[in-house]
């Protein structure tokens, strides 16, 4: 197996072969961050390692939206991929002794990291869930720039400014809202284009406190990869407390690790908020942790790790939620 780092940015791709591990040594290959490139870069290693492509195991690291169209072309074919979190890297190339950090270091890090540390491999996302994550980022992307008309309404009635000012805002404030209205319905038809996406949500709306939009969230989050357990989901979505503690002086509180995607977070927080309200299995977790001594904010953060823990089971087992005093919970 040839072992491969390729640190990804917006205009190029720092390639690495660690052909000796124990040594560090490889060669290395600079190439463009383009469609057209990712044949040639493929073509490159074959050529240097002579090994065939599927006994090539290429490791990355997530850089927003600039690895994806590589992990899926080098995917494609018959790669083995990995896309590995950017802390555990820097973590690692601390542990390596390393001082610098230019794109071909970084390229070797994580060959390195690759040939010592057992890494999961990246599958793709179904179309169906990542046309939906699209989507749905379109949709809080619209919702966020209808709030920030809105401020500067706001703004600007109460500073008086000229009737055409106004007037504009307002205009791109209906457009605003038009539009979020259309990608809603479009989330929607999505969804019900794609039976097992429909049934999924229907199995998430019911759970007390799973509205609409935070089912369409869970669904494209818990659909997107293989979670082998609820508590991985949660872990993902950084809704695990975190200690913190230093010898015997310093013991500050437990936090959420906060790794996820914020915007889901956020939703969620909302979610627990009528789960505990309506949710008996929600409100019975939330007031067991303040009766533990648990303060309001970490009981609520329980309740959306719960929360996570219940959408999990639903969708795995594939059955509609019912609360634990009526029977035995699918969570």
């Amino acid at each position: 197996m040839a072992m491969i780092g390729i640190d990804v940015s917006k205009d190029k791709l720092d390639c690495f072969w660690l052909k000796d591990a124990e040594r560090g040594t490889g060669k290395s290959k600079v190439f463009k961050n383009t469609t057209s490139e990712f044949p040639v870069l493929v073509q490159w290693l074959v050529a240097q390692t002579g090994e065939p492509v599927g006994q090539l195991h290429v490791v990355m690291e997530a850089t927003g939206v600039y690895h994806e169209a590589l992990a899926y072309a080098l995917h494609a074919a018959g790669t083995q991929v990995s896309v590995v979190n950017p802390a555990w890297v820097r973590d690692y190339a601390k542990g390596l002794g390393v001082r610098t950090k230019t794109d071909k270091q970084d390229s070797v890090v994580l060959a390195r990291l690759g040939a010592r540390e057992p890494l999961r491999l990246w599958q793709p996302e179904p179309t169906e869930i990542r046309t939906l994550k699209a989507l749905l980022a379109r949709y809080e992307a619209v919702k966020r720039d209808h709030r920030r008309e809105l401020n500067r309404l706001e703004k600007a009635e109460i500073t008086q400014v000229s009737e055409i000012v106004v007037e504009s805002i307002r205009t791109l404030l209906t457009e605003l809202k038009k539009e979020q209205d259309r990608l809603e319905k479009r989330i929607r038809q999505h969804i019900d284009q794609h039976p097992h996406l429909k049934h999924d949500r229907r199995l998430l709306e019911s759970i007390p406190g799973i509205g609409p939009v935070v089912s369409a969230l869970m669904l494209a989050v818990l659909r997107s990869r293989a979670f082998s357990s609820a508590g991985q989901c949660a872990a993902f979505l950084g809704l695990v407390p975190v200690q913190h503690e230093s010898g015997s002086s310093v013991r500050g509180p437990a936090r959420l690790s906060k790794a996820g995607d914020a915007t889901v977070r956020a939703k969620l927080y909302m979610a627990a908020v009528v789960a505990i309200q309506h949710n008996p299995d929600i409100q019975r977790h939330y007031q067991r942790m303040l009766k533990n001594g648990k303060s309001k904010m970490a009981a609520l953060g329980a309740a959306m790790r719960k929360l996570v823990h219940i959408c999990f089971g639903v969708l795995k087992h594939q059955k509609t939620y019912q609360a634990r005093s009526a029977t035995a919970s699918c969570a």
